[in-house]
């Protein structure tokens, strides 16, 4: 029997099809459309409930040759895989990279959306999250290293997987929004403790921020973060991107840490105009320009001077 040509052209179609399906994307997709906008990461999160970013999580992608490191973003204190990378998300994707979040540190046993706000555990088990995170990563892309991006708490849990979990071995470069490598004064939290404790409570099950005690100036955590003299791990390229009128974390110099292969940028340096606060930095197209330089240095992008605004009301 015959088969008519127009049988074979389906049959092709079809088997094409099923191919393509076991296909890897690739890092460069179409672009996505990007909004400097804070608070744009929280409407993804109640529109899409526990999801994913357009751009992020796609384990189906391959990292380039240009861009060879899948970048993995890192939220900060009661953040998530959305809520923290409304801008960085599609910007990176759109620069051709393999970019993956993860949601760290949510309290267990919390309904729907506490259970969305991360970065709340204890840094510790939140670096395993990480490692685990970026083990998998690793697996579905092939990589050998990832870069790491994170933002407030995003920038101090990851060092504790880079030191003491063996992730040094593993990252490349490290980006850090709003550093505060010296710790952070949390003396009220720890008055707080004190308070629950002479209640003959468990401050670590009936308070919500087990982390916020680590922060403090000298705890046990940060001693170890600052080992040696100094938060960084031999090997991995970090740069800091802070900001004069951080509101956060205050003073803003508790992330200005010399150190070899580190590269501490204010935004206020070169542009006085910029007014970001601790969350409008991560949105603004200066930080933008910046993290894709601080990712692949050898193709710096111009960085405009525009005015940005705080994201926080004064």
């Amino acid at each position: 029997m015959r088969v008519r040509p127009a049988v074979l052209r389906l049959t092709a179609l079809a088997t094409l099809l099923i191919a393509l399906a076991g296909v890897a994307t690739p890092a460069t997709a179409a672009p996505l459309p990007v909004t400097y906008d804070f608070f744009a990461g929280a409407r993804a999160e109640l529109a899409n409930p526990g999801g994913s970013l357009p751009g992020t999580n796609d384990f189906g992608c391959r990292p380039s040759t240009a861009h060879p490191e899948p970048v993995i973003l890192v939220h900060g204190t009661g953040g998530n895989r959305q809520t923290n990378w409304a801008t960085l998300g599609p910007v990176l994707h759109n620069a051709g990279y393999c970019v993956f979040a993860l949601t760290y540190g949510a309290l267990p046993g919390t309904p729907y959306p506490l259970n969305q706000l991360g970065g709340l555990t204890s840094m510790v088990p939140s670096a395993r999250q990480l490692a685990s995170f970026v083990d998998r990563v690793r697996s579905a892309t092939g990589a050998a290293k990832v870069d790491l991006v994170g933002h407030s708490e995003g920038t101090l849990m990851p060092e504790w997987y880079v030191r003491y979990l063996g992730g040094a071995q593993f990252v490349n470069r490290y980006v850090s929004l709003a550093p505060y490598w010296k710790g952070q004064d949390q003396t009220p939290y720890l008055q707080l403790e004190s308070a629950t404790r002479a209640l003959g409570l468990n401050p670590k099950t009936v308070l919500p921020c087990p982390e916020c005690a680590e922060e403090q100036y000298g705890s046990p955590f940060m001693r170890q973060i600052n080992a040696g003299g100094t938060p960084y791990a031999p090997g991995v390229t970090y740069t800091n991107i802070m900001t004069r009128f951080d509101g956060i974390v205050e003073p803003w110099t508790d992330g200005f840490v010399p150190g070899p292969r580190t590269t501490n940028i204010v935004v206020q340096d070169t542009c006085a105009a910029d007014h970001s606060d601790h969350l409008s930095l991560v949105s603004s197209p200066r930080t933008a320009a910046l993290v894709r330089t601080a990712l692949d240095p050898a193709h710096p992008v111009p960085v405009p001077c525009v005015p940005v605004a705080p994201g926080l009301p004064g």
